[in-house]
């Protein structure tokens, strides 16, 4: 059975202060709707993906309510796993599509998170870590990389400023993207001058504080330009202390490992990426994890320009969590819709070369406790 995306859409990724949760959701829905060439009526279910509505918006049972808003009575479901929720919604509806129960789903995520104080989202953003051993001592996302990026500097030689290129190739690539929280170039002398957050991860190393939403349809019955193939989800230890090693992503290796089997595929197959850069480390350790670079390599590759828009590999075309921004549960979804618009020849400035066949999206939970790979084709 083949997996078809119909349409796809996002909002502006920002600060949406006029929008909330539900008018950001619906919005993304009737475009990604629009373009299917469905009407509501057509579709089976709903699955929405959603971090912390509850903490910082205030709105749980987030699948009666988007029904409710669209006016449909069909079946709605919320995922949750951090930020890697938007690619396990895409996950678990492609199951429902092959199980049969349902024709076309709807797979839409928002996040509100401008609204609520600093404090407050580095709260619910830490209830992704865990408990016991991280944040009940005051350990954050920020700290938790800036570990992960120690030990690979240390490793590997790699230096502050080689990390700020991961930076630099994403806001460039966001100058691209309307829908963009930051379109806006910036240098390594940028990155290097920026406040520090945690040693060795500044403020421009880190995503920002985003509202937004993204939707995509998927169809086993309805033909469409491009192809789910794979859809892999692996897990891992969610405190770090507890891994063997801290400069990979176990849970990412082995999602990309069983990704590029069910897509019948090797990794030199990829043509573009969008992976998740929540902090400049981890698109560099993202490049090694799914073998695009060997271990240690990854910020020459990426000096040398491979994963740059006009190299061998262009990764996150859209600005990644980065530039483009990171409204969490909607991220894994405005992924998926980056590389159906570039696979179907329909991501406007921002477009690459024709030809290409296949993309992948990278999706992590927390520091890697979770990751879902994503894998279409252009048909």
């Amino acid at each position: 059975m083949k997996i078809c995306v119909l349409g796809a859409a996002m909002t502006d990724f920002g600060e949406n202060w006029k929008l909330g949760l539900r008018e950001m959701a619906v919005a993304a829905i009737l475009e990604a709707v629009a373009v299917s060439k469905l009407e509501l009526e057509e579709l089976d279910a709903i699955v929405v993906s959603n971090m912390s509505g509850s903490s910082l918006a205030g709105q749980d049972h987030l699948g009666s309510l988007i029904a409710a808003e669209l006016g449909v009575n069909i079946p709605a479901f919320r995922i949750e796993g951090a930020c890697a929720s938007g690619s396990l919604a895409i996950h678990t509806a492609a199951n429902m599509l092959l199980a049969g129960n349902y024709k076309n789903i709807l797979v839409v995520g928002a996040e509100k998170m401008t609204d609520a104080s600093a404090d407050n989202v580095t709260k619910a953003l830490s209830r992704a870590a865990d408990e016991e051993w991280e944040s009940f001592y005051g350990v954050t996302f920020p700290s938790l990389y800036a570990m992960i990026a120690r030990e690979y500097m240390r490793s590997f030689k790699v230096k502050r400023s080689d990390l700020a290129l991961v930076s630099v190739k994403n806001h460039s690539n966001a100058v691209l993207n309307p829908h963009a929280h930051f379109k806006k170039e910036i240098t390594v002398a940028d990155v290097l001058a920026a406040a520090m957050v945690a040693d060795p991860l500044g403020l421009l190393d880190c995503s920002p504080i985003t509202d937004g939403a993204a939707a995509l349809i998927l169809s086993s019955q309805q033909k469409g330009k491009a192809e789910l193939v794979a859809s892999s989800v692996a897990t891992d230890t969610i405190a770090l202390h507890d891994r063997k090693e801290l400069t990979t992503l176990n849970a990412a290796v082995l999602a990309a490992r069983k990704a590029y089997q069910q897509a019948g595929i090797t990794v030199k197959q990829i043509n573009i990426a969008e992976v998740h850069d929540c902090f400049s480390i981890a698109e560099l350790i993202a490049y090694e994890d799914l073998g695009f670079a060997g271990k240690g390599k990854a910020a020459a590759m990426l000096k040398s320009g491979e994963f740059n828009r006009d190299g061998r590999l262009p990764v996150n075309t859209s600005g990644g969590l980065k530039a483009c921004g990171h409204p969490v549960g909607a991220t894994g979804i405005k992924q998926a819709a980056e590389i159906y618009w570039q696979l179907c020849g329909r991501a406007g400035k921002r477009q690459l070369k024709s030809g290409l066949q296949y993309g992948l999206t990278h999706n992590v939970g927390g520091s890697g406790g979770t990751a879902v790979i994503n894998i279409f084709k252009n048909v």
